[in-house]
């Protein structure tokens, strides 16, 4: 990533952690308005995706969903906290904090949609197994991370769970027998919501790439436009905003697909509040099997 250090350097100011250690910097100046707070808009952006994580996990409780959803909005705010380190210092440990938990947080979602049989219990050898599977697999990245600290790992290991998981959704929808008792309208929400979120989340990697290939041109307008104006044309905070809603909205997939399969899909509905899809019980419907 281009540090903006070297390219404007009158705006960037020294910080109080010391020479960057993480293996990416963005194109935000570093320091420039406080030296707690490396990237300003980077930082602050991530409590956008903690507000909406939040936001999930309250529902989840009120509808008294199974508790693996809300673990898994726990996961995404986890996600939001550790990227809000990582922009305000630029040290590796909390770029960690980061990246670790996008991993943590993507094998879940596998987890979640490879244990399709009927209950939502743990004690099964099915379940029992996957769970071991996820953990071996997040150990095993973290180790060989830390180790060859190389951003395009992550971001191919990364993308490659999201990718997987939208063939699985696209295999349970048309390929097992719990689909078939879901009614085609419920289907069609099921695609909606995930590949609404696949959209999102593919329009903001658009708008980090074009920050980080424009930021020279990007840095002399937002001198021009001045502060805060300028923090919109941040693209990476942008990516932070366009990710928190195509995480909710595919993690939203994903809970109505696995509700659906493996209780019954006449329990479970989607509707939405402020644009926002949320999972909601049928009526007389307050347990899960």
């Amino acid at each position: 990533m281009m540090n903006l250090t070297t390219v404007a350097p009158k705006l960037a100011k020294p910080g109080v952690w010391g020479p960057v250690t993480a293996t990416l910097d963005w194109c935000e100046v570093n320091h420039q308005f406080s030296p707690y707070i490396a990237e300003m808009a980077n930082t602050f952006s991530n409590l956008f995706t903690v507000g909406i994580a939040l936001a999930g996990l309250s529902n989840a409780l009120k509808q008294n969903l199974p508790t693996r959803y809300a673990v898994g909005y726990l996961g995404v705010a986890l996600v939001g906290v550790g990227s809000f380190f990582f922009h305000a210092t630029l040290q590796f440990h909390a770029q960690l904090a980061d990246e670790l938990p996008m991993i943590y947080v993507g094998s879940m979602a596998l987890w979640l949609l490879f244990d399709n049989k009927p209950g939502f219990g743990i004690a099964s050898a099915r379940t029992k197994f996957l769970v071991v599977a996820a953990v071996i697999l997040d150990i095993l990245f973290t180790w060989t991370y830390v180790i060859n600290r190389n951003p395009i790992y992550h971001q191919v290991v990364f993308g490659s769970m999201v990718f997987s998981t939208a063939l699985r959704i696209a295999y349970i929808l048309r390929h097992t027998s719990a689909a078939r008792r879901i009614p085609d309208h419920k289907k069609q929400k099921i695609t909606y919501l995930f590949s609404s979120g696949a959209l999102l989340f593919a329009l903001g990697f658009l708008i980090w790439n074009l920050d980080n290939g424009f930021c020279y041109t990007l840095t002399q307008w937002k001198q021009k436009v001045g502060w805060p104006t300028g923090f919109f044309l941040e693209g990476h905070s942008w990516w932070h905003v366009f990710t928190g809603i195509g995480t909710y909205y595919m993690f939203s997939g994903i809970q109505y697909v696995t509700l659906c399969t493996k209780d019954d899909a006449k329990n479970y509905d989607v509707t939405f509040r402020h644009g926002l899809p949320h999972i909601v019980r049928a009526q007389g419907d307050r347990k899960y099997i």
